[in-house]
């Protein structure tokens, strides 16, 4: 809390700042709003964060193409493995006259093994003579898909891997690729792919925000709370290092309830909030709540069309471990907040100078742990989709000690700081977490742990910062 106690007394500048009145936006929310012409609107990128396989970050930008991520490694297509295909050996020769691949023997879970559990340690027993350099584990799931994690070798001759978020089905399978450390590549083998059952009781997901059954991507029509309070984010990010160049983002987030009656707090993902490659604060910001019931064809200037306008914050919060790493350093503090005071807005709304929470409504986070296994929706505005609000359901699992994990949710670009909720009841529920990051060459996505992390506190630096035009953010906690 040391930091955070430096972070109040920073901010201990005004005593006090009065509540606007008027209809029409201040002066410096109204050139937010100006900056956004429908040129600016058009070139906006979607801000979300993929790793490929050897766990380099990339933005996925539109069209899918991916840009480097905090290094200037281009991209590679990896291609994904097909339901019993086997990878051809490699070719005789490379100097060590090794040409067979390793060999794989006892696995777990073995051919038609039932697991009671959403998570399950997926081992294997791998050898061969040249050494094993890489063992991948390709999971088939229920509806044929397949999807591949590197394993890990955690003692003698054993890979094993953790995986979560399965979900009741009779039809999963999975199988093993193994590579030696031979010369001009290695050699590899492919086991057989094996059939295992999942029968945890009970169903998972959600259809339209009511019915079971997993959800990968569709349109929100469950109405609630959820449809007003969360929105699109447009804003904009440094080009290069020495931000002389910006470049305009669009990302999702979700009014959120907050103790104070002076603003309105948006719960994001923090890489919405602060380029943590170039250690820059988001510039320019607007927050567009509903904007699925706007009555224009998609994303425009025109916040008169918006029912309930646009809105300019004031500044963003972020945990000052998420602005002082790198991704992936940092990706446990993918959680942050925008401050938004009563005279954000910039046309045709709130008249009486109401709050953003006020108008749109807004949802209680969670910060105690969310159940493994039940049903949780993560919601965000597409960006392919334009302006649908889009969702994912299905039963939560986890990834490594930091993220939550929805393992075939695909929302698209757009996405990224949009809420997780669980559980949902017409449209209302707790948010548990945000959209953070998923895989470029496969379905999930990841989001942060909001319990037993920061996230509390770093909400509080938002409550209780000054409304002081110091600066575009600011670290806490």
């Amino acid at each position: 809390m040391n930091r955070y106690r430096m972070f109040l007394a920073a901010l201990a500048i005004a005593a006090s700042v009065a509540v606007a009145s008027s209809a029409s936006a201040s002066p410096a929310s109204q050139r937010v709003a100006d900056h956004w012409t429908p040129e600016r609107m058009a070139q906006a990128q979607p801000r979300d964060i993929v790793m490929d396989a050897r766990g380099l970050s990339y933005l996925r930008m539109k069209g899918g193409m991916l840009k480097p991520y905090g290094h200037r490694t281009p991209a590679r297509v990896f291609a994904r493995p097909t339901a019993g295909a086997a990878a051809p050996l490699a070719k005789p020769g490379g100097g060590s006259g090794d040409t067979s691949g390793p060999t794989i023997g006892t696995r777990d879970p073995a051919a038609d093994a039932t697991l009671t559990a959403s998570q399950h340690t997926f081992r294997a027993d791998v050898t061969d003579a040249s050494g094993v350099r890489s063992v991948t584990f390709v999971i088939v799931l229920p509806d044929g898909r397949t999807q591949s994690f590197a394993a890990a070798n955690t003692s003698g001759t054993q890979w094993s891997l953790t995986v979560t978020g399965l979900w009741d089905s009779p039809n999963w399978g999975w199988r093993v690729v193994a590579k030696d450390s031979a010369g001009r590549g290695g050699n590899t083998t492919t086991s057989v792919t094996t059939a295992f059952t999942v029968a945890i009781g009970g169903g998972s997901g959600g259809s339209g925000g009511t019915d079971q059954g997993v959800v990968t991507n569709d349109e929100w029509s469950g109405g609630g709370t959820v449809q007003t309070a969360a929105g699109r984010i447009h804003f904009e990010m440094p080009a290069n290092p020495k931000a002389t160049r910006w470049n305009g983002y669009v990302c999702s987030g979700t009014v959120v309830h907050d103790s104070r009656g002076d603003r309105s707090i948006v719960l994001t993902a923090a890489h919405c909030v602060y380029d943590d490659a170039n250690k820059v604060f988001a510039r320019n910001v607007m927050f567009i709540p509903n904007q699925a019931g706007t009555t224009a064809g998609g994303t425009d200037r025109t916040c008169s069309n918006d029912p309930l306008g646009c809105w300019v914050a004031d500044f963003g919060v972020v945990d000052a471990d998420w602005s002082s790493r790198t991704w992936p350093d940092n990706i446990p503090w993918d959680y942050g907040y925008y401050v938004v005071t009563p005279a954000g807005f910039r046309t045709g709304y709130a008249s009486d100078g109401s709050s953003l929470e006020a108008a749109a409504g807004s949802l209680p986070i969670q910060f105690t742990a969310p159940k493994l296994g039940d049903p949780a929706h993560a919601l965000g505005y597409s960006y392919s989709d334009d302006p649908n609000f889009m969702y994912c359901s299905e039963g939560l699992g986890a990834t490594g000690t930091a993220n939550w994990w929805l393992s075939q949710c695909d929302l698209s670009g757009g996405s990224s700081g949009g809420p997780w909720m669980q559980p949902v009841s017409g449209g209302d529920g707790p948010v548990v977490s945000v959209n953070s990051w998923g895989y470029s060459s496969s379905p999930g996505m990841a989001g942060p742990m909001l319990s037993g992390t920061s996230a509390e506190c770093v909400k509080g630096a938002a409550e209780t910062a000054a409304l002081a035009p110091l600066a575009r953010g600011y670290a806490a906690c």
